[in-house]
C-alpha cells in the first residue's frame, strides 16, 4: 500500500480561489485545482491507495467547521480502495485547547495539523507545547510545517533550534516534521534532529534537495521514520513517487517509506 502523508484539498466555494492566492503569494503553480475528484484522479494514476488529508485552523472559531469537514470526508471514504483519510486541526489560541483535542479524538480523527506560519506563532510558543503535551497524552499524531513557508520566506517561525527545544522539553510522540525535518534548513537538520525520536516527510522536498543530502538524513535518521508524502497539489504524485524510486533504495526500505511506517503510525485508522 503506498500512502501519501501530506495532501490539501479544499471545499469547492473556496477551493479557486484559495489556490490563486496561495500560487500568487508562493510564485508556484498547483498541480491540480485542490479539490476531493482532482487528488483522487491524481492518486488512481500514481498508483496511491490513501491520502492523508491535512487542514489548518488560520481562526479559533474555524475549528468547528473544519474537523466536521474532515469527520465527513472520512466516513465517506471507509472501505474505499481510493481513501482520503483527514486529520484534523486546532488552532494554538484556542480558549479550551484541551476540549478541543478531545473532541478531534472522539470525532476518531487520527491527529492534527500545526502551521506556525499560517497560525502566526512561533513553534517553541508555550501554546504550541502545551497542545504537543497533551496530543501525546491522547494518542494523537501531530503533523507540523518545519522550516521555511516559501510564502512566508522572511520569518520563519519553525526553526531547527525551536523544533530541538520542543523536542527536549515536551518529548511528543508521534511528531511529523513535515518537508524532511525543516524546509530548507536541511544541514541543521541532519545536524540536529535526524536520528531524534521524530517522523520527518518528504513533501515538497524532491527537487528542492540534493539526492545527497536526503540521502545522508535518511542513513541517520534511519528508514523506520520516514513518510512519503508530496504536499499536493503543490507537488505532483507521481513525479514525486518517480524521484523517490530513482534514488535505487533497497525495497525493504522503500516499501517502508511508501506506506509501512505511515501503517504503522496510523494502526487501525488506515
Amino acid at each position: 500500500m503506498t500512502v501519501d502523508f501530506h495532501t490539501h484539498i479544499f471545499p469547492p466555494k473556496i477551493a479557486a480561489r484559495t489556490i490563486e492566492k496561495l500560487e500568487n503569494i508562493a510564485h508556484v503553480k498547483a498541480f491540480t485545482d485542490g479539490m476531493e475528484g482532482s487528488l483522487l484522479r491524481s492518486m488512481e494514476k500514481a498508483g496511491v491507495d490513501v491520502s492523508i488529508v491535512l487542514p489548518v485552523v488560520t481562526k479559533p472559531e474555524q475549528f468547528e467547521t473544519v474537523n466536521c469537514f474532515a469527520q465527513q470526508m472520512n466516513e465517506k471514504y471507509r472501505g474505499q480502495p481510493l481513501r482520503l483519510l483527514s486529520f484534523g486541526g486546532i488552532h494554538p489560541d484556542a480558549a479550551d485547547y484541551k476540549g478541543e483535542l478531545r473532541a478531534i479524538r472522539d470525532m476518531g480523527l487520527p491527529g492534527i495539523k500545526l502551521h506556525p506560519d499560517y497560525q502566526d506563532t512561533y513553534f517553541d510558543d508555550l501554546k504550541y507545547m502545551r497542545i504537543l503535551d497533551y496530543a501525546t497524552e491522547l494518542g494523537l499524531i501531530s503533523v507540523i510545517h518545519a522550516g521555511v513557508d516559501i510564502g512566508f520566506p522572511d520569518n520563519v517561525r519553525c526553526t531547527v533550534p525551536r523544533i530541538r527545544k520542543v523536542i527536549d522539553q515536551v518529548k511528543p510522540q508521534k511528531m511529523v516534521l513535515a518537508h524532511y525535518g525543516a524546509f530548507g534548513l536541511w544541514e541543521e537538520v541532519e545536524e540536529m534532529l535526524a536520528g531524534e525520536d521524530v517522523y520527518f516527510d518528504t513533501a515538497y522536498t524532491f527537487g528542492f534537495m540534493e539526492d545527497e543530502m536526503f540521502l545522508k538524513i535518511l542513513q541517520k535518521h534511519g528508514g523506520s521514520k520516514i513518510l512519503f508524502a508530496t504536499d499536493s497539489p503543490w507537488s505532483g504524485q507521481r513525479e514525486s513517487l518517480s524521484h523517490l524510486r530513482s534514488m535505487k533504495l533497497s525495497q525493504e526500505v522503500l516499501d517502508a517509506i511508501l506506506g509501512g511506517n505511515a501503517l504503522r503510525l496510523l494502526g487501525g485508522m488506515a
